[in-house]
């Protein structure tokens, strides 16, 4: 008897014919003998539904109340999904966060998960039932219910398999598996049957939406092997992603495209030993995550700051900064939300030279403008016009991937 985590997402149970489809997989899994946990995301655009219901009364709610609203949706699948699996004849139970144990910090709406008390888990599936628990949301000290941000669900269903010793944790989406790009972008994307935690969580962190990157990043840690699945084809293979892989490596194993980007540029910053130090400090402490960063250099004693955040957290990160004028002494600070980020992801690249050539003459014959580069051991990023990005990532998957 095996025990075996199944994760869908709110595209797989979006209406009741799905919901019943994912009913139909989750029971044949039960009927090999195995023990099964059942983690669900809110139907649909449910989430972003009670988000536009929130702005209709209070734009500037506090994030307690977001995350007390927000919670909400993933109660509605958890009871259909239960529902459903006892019309079919099954034993099954459904249960909120904090009822399967999740204990979670105080960071309202952005909450990380301390520890899951697993008494409950353990009791319902020694008693053979089906357990249906809702994704994306716990409890904190305070008994208040909190959330884990997007793609909280799949976090949700990794931190139980690790607990629980799952021998696997399998995602399903609306995909079959991890393609070296968006198929339904890059005609010519292929799918591949494995795939490293590193080149996934790299694929997955700078854009790839098929996995959130902070479950392939705890998979990684617990070693919990996940295959990611089509819940609309579930007998077709998956992608699994573990430590190791059989296949040779790939030169590029992935391109990935991020448009919740910003651009925040800080002119006329005092060229003076700490400056940087005191405005990323200040960032951190406002809790917003930075990822590209390009310093200009100095002149007539002062230097010009570049960086990049999500777009959700955009508006925070000007506050954070216009907190600092005077400390920090800068010009002028501007933003721009019309960029991407366009990403190549491989092991392989680690020992072939000339792989950021090959890729920046692919966004040059397709005539696109680089604005900022960001490199890693295995990936190289881009920023640049969010118009421009479907076509770059195309360009530069042909360049290396056919």
């Amino acid at each position: 008897m095996a025990l075996i985590v199944k994760k869908f997402g709110g595209s797989s149970v979006a209406n009741a014919e799905r919901v019943n489809n994912v009913a139909r997989i989750v029971t044949d899994e039960y009927k090999k003998g195995n023990n099964v946990v059942v983690v669900v995301s809110a139907q649909g655009d449910t989430t972003d539904d009670l988000i536009d219901k929130a702005k209709e009364i209070n734009p500037d709610a506090s994030k307690r109340e977001m995350d007390m609203l927000l919670s909400a949706g993933e109660q509605i699948s958890i009871s259909l999904l239960a529902m459903a699996i006892e019309k079919l004849g099954f034993p099954v139970v459904s249960l909120l966060g904090w009822q399967a144990g999740f204990q979670t910090n105080s960071n309202y709406t952005v909450a990380r998960i301390k520890k899951i008390e697993s008494e409950r888990l353990r009791a319902e599936l020694a008693r053979r039932n089906i357990v249906v628990v809702a994704g994306f949301q716990g409890i904190n000290k305070y008994d208040d219910v909190t959330t884990l941000g997007r793609g909280g669900s799949d976090t949700s269903a990794v931190a139980i398999a690790a607990t629980l010793k799952a021998d696997l944790c399998q995602i399903y989406t609306d995909v079959d598996g991890v393609y070296t790009a968006d198929p339904r972008k890059v005609k010519t994307a292929v799918k591949m049957d494995e795939i490293t935690y590193s080149e996934m969580l790299e694929l997955a962190s700078l854009g790839a939406q098929v996995l959130n990157s902070r479950s392939v990043e705890m998979a990684k840690k617990y070693n919990v092997e996940l295959e990611v699945r089509s819940s609309l084809e579930p007998q077709k293979p998956g992608t699994i992603v573990k430590e190791t892989v059989k296949m040779e490596k790939m030169l590029i194993r992935g391109v990935a495209c991020d448009k919740n980007v910003s651009r925040i540029s800080i002119v006329g910053l005092s060229d003076h030993p700490g400056t940087a130090f005191k405005l990323f400090n200040a960032l951190g402490q406002a809790k917003i995550n930075v990822d590209i960063i390009l310093q200009s250099v100095g002149r007539d004693g002062t230097k010009d700051i570049t960086f990049t955040v999500s777009q959700d957290q955009c508006k925070d990160a000007m506050a954070a900064v216009e907190k600092m004028e005077d400390v920090l002494k800068y010009s002028k600070v501007v933003h721009d939300e019309t960029v991407a980020k366009v990403s190549i992801v491989g092991t392989g690249m680690e020992t072939h030279p000339g792989v950021a050539a090959k890729m920046f003459e692919a966004l040059y014959d397709a005539n696109i403008n680089i604005q900022m580069i960001s490199t890693s051991e295995i990936k190289i990023s881009v920023l640049i016009d969010v118009e421009d990005a479907d076509r770059a990532v195309t360009a530069v998957h042909n360049a290396f991937i056919n």
